[in-house]
């Protein structure tokens, strides 16, 4: 019998530059910006405050950026623990499906042992790619082998599971070990993998993409020091089947045959930072707006009766009465009632000022849910219908089957460098902002990614306001 963990372990270490193609190099790339851009709006939240202050207790001879913040340095696997963190933070990155967040766990990895190498032989942009795209391919064949995986998740967080093992093998790339490291890498990180759900809408959950990246690293340092682990992890339902219900794995195909998941299916690319079924609530709760709203009046509150929403059961995206940004970003209610207010959902939405309005709480109080059975937790196939009943009896009803962002509607490139300025021209200069989005552009071109990581230092010139005492 053949070995799964054998044939991810050659696919890993087989893998080439040569194997790329047009459509995975032009999509990755759209993932690495998007991955940057998120990661340094992330350098504002309180979550990434506490994931740093932890870590500047490690120091070591070789350190790596923490993005947006020039003063930081950290050994590579705290770096790429806070960047992972900072991407994550906000619930602002990519999506796939079956379900998980890929970029995050992967590229601060990427880009932290890019600096951490002796500059000479020079880490370009190609290599770069394949590593990533090894660990984002990794993820999405895992994802494949049980029919749980294919679900909006319910027991475990799926970046904490695929992510570690993602991680892992863009590191094993990038090291280019042999194929007995890589098998002893995967093992290593299956023993280092697993979140549970219940930690989703708190400060905890970034934590997930942070210690996924970081622990998938450790698991090839380990590696690369001869410790041993099941070569058999990925085959055993006591293994990597551990994580899944109903679990199958399959040998992968060999390389002259390998087709890389992401020419097939894409990713969605968030628009506002929330839980990606809340984008098909803001969707619909912006066609019912405009029924009820004309030109820049104020939504008549005291007119509707009842909102409901025809949505998948999603427990731990139903919030009622949000308390917390965290929650509030995982609430379908709130999206609905913060779209229907301001017809517009932006960053600053989830500030607790504005979840607190008083306006906000008096709608959320009229949200009903309902879970057609046809309208099963998944991300390819889910909708959502809104229907709004007001006190005069007049009732408005829109669905949504596909936002604006997500792989059947994908971001425009302006729109996707749009979103980056937004989120990194608070941190960075605008000189390394434009200059990434071009070197980003075209990555496959760049002879050493030294020259990203020098960019991501490049920071904006301080406010006077925000002096620190």
């Amino acid at each position: 019998l053949k070995s799964v963990t054998e044939s991810f372990a050659k696919v890993i270490h087989g893998l080439q530059v040569g194997h790329l193609t047009d459509r995975v190099i032009q999509r990755s790339k759209r993932m690495v910006l998007d991955a940057l851009g998120v990661g340094l709006l992330g350098t504002s939240t309180e979550v990434f405050h506490k994931a740093s202050g932890y870590s500047k207790t490690y120091s070591s001879n070789v350190s790596s950026t923490v993005w947006g913040q020039p003063e930081l340095r950290l050994p590579p696997t705290y770096a790429a623990f806070v960047n992972g963190v900072a991407i994550h933070s906000m619930d602002f990155d990519d999506t796939w499906h079956p379900a998980t967040h890929p970029s995050g766990a992967v590229l601060p990895v990427l880009m932290a042992l890019s600096e951490a190498l002796p500059p000479s032989p020079k880490y370009s942009g190609l290599d770069l790619l394949l590593a990533f795209n090894v660990g984002i391919e990794m993820q999405g064949r895992l994802l494949r082998f049980s029919k749980e995986a294919c679900d909006i998740p319910k027991r475990f967080h799926p970046p904490s599971v695929v992510g570690t093992l993602g991680s892992a093998a863009a590191a094993s790339k990038f090291f280019g070990l042999s194929v007995t490291e890589c098998q002893e890498a995967l093992a290593i990180a299956v023993s280092h993998a697993g979140a549970p759900m219940a930690n989703a809408a708190t400060q905890t959950k970034p934590l997930h993409v942070g210690n996924a990246a970081r622990h998938g690293l450790e698991a090839v340092f380990l590696a690369m020091l001869g410790l041993q682990g099941n070569k058999r992890v990925l085959d055993l339902e006591t293994g990597f089947g551990a994580f899944y219900a109903n679990y199958s794995p399959k040998v992968l195909p060999d390389l002259d045959s390998h087709t890389w998941l992401l020419e097939k299916q894409d990713v969605a690319f968030k628009r506002f930072p929330a839980h990606l079924a809340t984008h098909w609530v803001a969707d619909t709760a912006a066609s019912v707006r405009r029924h009820l709203v004309t030109d820049k009046a104020p939504l008549p509150i005291d007119r509707i009766d009842r909102i409901v929403l025809r949505i998948p059961d999603v427990q731990y995206v139903n919030r009622p009465f949000p308390k917390s940004e965290h929650e509030a970003r995982h609430s379908f209610q709130y999206v609905a009632c913060a779209m229907l207010l301001d017809g517009v959902i932006t960053v600053p939405a989830f500030h607790k000022r504005q979840i607190d309005r008083p306006q906000v709480r008096e709608l959320l109080g009229k949200v009903e849910l309902e879970h057609p059975r046809d309208n099963l937790p998944n991300f390819n196939t889910l909708y959502c219908e809104m229907s709004v009943a007001l006190k005069d009896g007049a009732v408005f009803t829109e669905r949504s089957d596909t936002f604006y962002g997500h792989w059947r509607k994908p971001l425009s490139q302006k729109d996707l460098q749009e979103k980056f300025r937004a989120n990194s021209c608070r941190t960075l200069s605008c000189h390394a902002v434009e200059r990434l989005i071009e070197i980003v552009e075209n990555l496959e071109d760049l002879e050493d990614c030294s020259v990203l990581t020098t960019l991501l230092r490049e920071t904006s010139p301080p406010k006077i306001a925000s002096k620190s005492i």
